[in-house]
């Protein structure tokens, strides 16, 4: 995949600068610090119309924790029913639950994620074979690590409702501020990064599947004339086909990563369910089985089918805008 291939445009195709990095032009066009500031804002604009997939997903996560399936009442069924459940339960407002946590996360992950990947399209790294993937996984674990204490502070608030209804580990925080302050004064700075090992692998595996199939996808159907190349249904096409790959091979890495983030901790701030993440899926596959660490597939695809799209629609554009406004030969 030559370097520039997730913009989407006549100069930036794969397959009109085969070769080495060094026979390809300068990668995207945009600066990386400007890339940190568009990659932050178009994942806050998919958090926002998908994070009520994102609470649903996150319940169905930790329906019946380390217990044999059939052997625990089910409160959360289906992604639909399961929606209907936290509006009953939470209020309609429920399904925003952590929405705040959310979009600090995807402002940092993603910021710090795009940014590290426009610095590998402009080192030429991504025109190498793999090094469209490899330079995904890595940027997404640098992005996992900065975003992980907001991803953190999500998944417990997300987590919270009322005893009836409630799945895992509630933690009873009452504000965002709250939650960070409860944490830190309880565990200290480490205690932020808590659940790091699962976050990781997740948005590695998934940042690297991402960013290579969206290429991949966008390109093929523009090479089979379905779409033109530059279009937004171009663009779009590559984010579906995309988001079913990360869904197939996120989903375990997402499961275990909620249960890492979720579990209740010690004084000294050692989970008291999990030992850390080749623990946890030894522990959810001998107890729920394999299927366990699939669990939420179908809300986990929903929300990431259409975030996948969402972001990468959106950094695709803005990054296009800046494009277009910058002088010639800049």
């Amino acid at each position: 995949m030559a370097a520039g291939a997730l913009t989407p445009g006549p100069s930036n195709s794969a397959q009109e600068f085969p070769g080495s990095p060094a026979n390809s032009p300068p990668a995207g066009g945009v600066p990386p610090a400007i890339d940190l500031v568009l990659g932050a804002t178009a994942g806050c604009l998919a958090c926002f119309l998908t994070n009520p997939l994102e609470v649903v997903k996150t319940r169905l996560q930790l329906q019946g924790e380390l217990q044999p399936p059939g052997t625990y009442p089910r409160p959360y069924r289906g992604v639909l029913r399961a929606a209907v459940a936290v509006c009953r339960a939470d209020g309609l407002w429920g399904l925003q639950k952590g929405l705040a946590a959310g979009l600090l996360y995807q402002g940092l992950m993603n910021g710090v994620r795009f940014y590290c990947y426009s610095h590998a399209e402009d080192a030429g790294w991504t025109g190498y074979p793999g090094g469209t993937v490899a330079a995904g996984a890595l940027a997404g674990a640098v992005g996992a690590v900065v975003g992980s204490p907001a991803y953190l502070v999500k998944t417990h608030l997300q987590a919270q409702t009322l005893s009836a209804m409630a799945v895992g580990h509630q933690h009873n925080h009452e504000s965002i501020s709250g939650a960070f302050k409860s944490i830190y004064q309880q565990h200290g700075v480490a205690g932020l990064w808590r659940g790091v090992t699962g976050a990781v692998p997740r948005v590695a595996v998934g940042s690297a599947v991402q960013l290579a199939t969206f290429a991949s996808a966008k390109d093929w159907v523009c090479e089979h004339q379905w779409f033109s190349k530059g279009s937004w249904a171009a663009v779009l096409a590559g984010g579906m086909v995309s988001g079913v790959a990360v869904a197939v091979t996120m989903t375990p890495f997402d499961v275990i990563s909620t249960r890492l983030y979720n579990q209740p901790v010690d004084a000294d701030g050692t989970g008291k369910l999990y030992r850390g993440f080749l623990d946890c899926i030894l522990q959810i596959s001998s107890r729920e089985g394999l299927l366990g660490l699939y669990k939420g597939i179908g809300a986990v695809y929903l929300r990431l089918g259409p975030h996948t799209v969402l972001s990468l629609f959106f950094w695709d554009k803005l990054r296009n805008m800046v494009q277009h406004q910058q002088p010639p030969g800049l």
